[in-house]
């Protein structure tokens, strides 16, 4: 695994240093420039703020938005909650699963995908329902499933 620069976390500190509650705003810069948090990165965040690891990552570990691993170039966020599966959502996590070979929480070997399977996505009307990056897509089937797979590739 390549080293990272950890020079470019010391202007991300400095810009947040005096303000109370600045973890999170910390966090989402850090993982903006690298595309994710790395552990050498979390390890000097910690001591740059002067807190403990494990409470850094209490945060990254609550919130869904934080990654600890590289993502994929393409997002893909499969919606499990009440709607979605009762339309079918977990046969689109299987097809999706399937077509990619990959688990949710992974990333394909060639970094094209990351798949993810989420609470929610707040498009209950549109079941079941992917986002693919930042674009919803809705009323899925097999069939849409393979076309925006397709056509992101």
């Amino acid at each position: 695994m390549q080293a990272i620069d950890l020079s470019k976390i010391d202007k991300i500190l400095a810009g947040h240093q005096a303000e109370p509650g600045s973890l999170i705003p910390i966090l989402q810069e850090v993982q903006l420039e690298y595309g994710y948090l790395p552990e050498e990165a979390i390890d000097y965040i910690a001591d740059g703020l002067k807190i403990s690891a494990s409470k850094i990552y209490g945060v990254l570990t609550f919130y869904a938005q934080f990654h600890t691993q590289p993502q994929g170039k393409n997002l893909l966020r499969v919606c499990c909650g009440t709607a979605c599966h009762v339309q079918g959502g977990e046969q689109i996590l299987d097809h999706i699963k399937a077509n990619l070979q990959l688990n949710a929480n992974e990333t394909t070997e060639d970094g094209k995908f990351t798949l993810q399977e989420v609470a929610c996505l707040g498009c209950c009307g549109l079941a079941p329902v992917l986002v693919l990056n930042d674009e919803v897509h809705a009323k899925l089937t097999n069939e849409k499933i393979e076309e925006i797979i397709n056509n992101a590739r």
